[in-house]
């Protein structure tokens, strides 16, 4: 078992939603209460990692954040160092393909909410902010939990984008996804299988609890407005 791999991932995992979730929260309630010319084409956007393959968002990033490019070699000046082949970089390339996992069933949430109890909020003099944090966000939870595991989750097994922009370098950008390819490639199955397994245990729990605690969130909803 890597565990090196494994806890690089859960670092990555947990710095991309730290990140991601927030953002995808304003952006997500912007999307959901705001028309605007082009809305459909920042959404079709939002949702492009979902069908473009892994390795092509990886080449883009590689290209354009790479020392050979002018933004490259300008966030190089900025930061002291490269994006490429470093766990910063892993972090930049986490946080674009994981967009639509976080906006998405963010924005279906606050399209879900109302509009006469925004209203009413407003009426009784709530600011904008107040009504976010006070009666949008305790409605729109369970969007925000599910955003946040399937981000997690998914950023726990990535491997076609982290292979492309951080390579595979022990310690700084090599995922347990790498490690488990690392493995196989050395015909070592009895570690690929461990790690495999651990993934798939995790993503079974992790999915379930999320389910139930969605579903209790819900009940919980209905029964304080019943």
């Amino acid at each position: 078992m890597d565990w090196e791999a494994l806890w690089l991932s859960i670092k990555l995992s947990c710095v991309t939603v730290i990140i991601l979730i927030p953002f995808a929260i304003l952006a997500s309630r912007f999307l959901a209460y705001h028309n605007f010319t082009g809305k459909s084409w920042v959404e079709a956007l939002i949702m492009v990692p979902l069908v473009l393959p892994p390795t092509v968002i990886g080449y883009y990033l590689l290209v354009g954040l790479g020392s050979q490019s002018w933004l490259g070699r300008f966030l190089e000046q900025v930061l002291g160092q490269q994006l490429v082949f470093h766990f910063s970089g892993l972090v930049v390339a986490s946080i674009i393909v994981n967009i639509p996992f976080a906006i998405q069933p963010i924005q279906r949430a606050f399209e879900s909410v109302p509009q006469e109890v925004r209203d009413a909020a407003a009426c009784c003099g709530m600011s904008p902010l107040k009504i976010l944090f006070k009666i949008e966000l305790p409605l729109v939870w369970p969007g925000v939990l599910t955003a946040l595991v399937l981000c997690f989750s998914h950023v726990l097994g990535e491997f076609g984008v982290v292979l492309m922009m951080g390579g595979n370098i022990a310690g700084e950008t090599k995922t347990v996804a790498i490690s488990i390819y690392d493995s196989v490639q050395a015909f070592d199955f009895a570690s690929a299988g461990q790690m495999s397994l651990v993934l798939l245990l995790f993503a079974i729990t992790v999915l379930a609890l999320t389910t139930s605690m969605s579903r209790r969130l819900g009940r919980a909803h209905g029964s304080r407005h019943s």
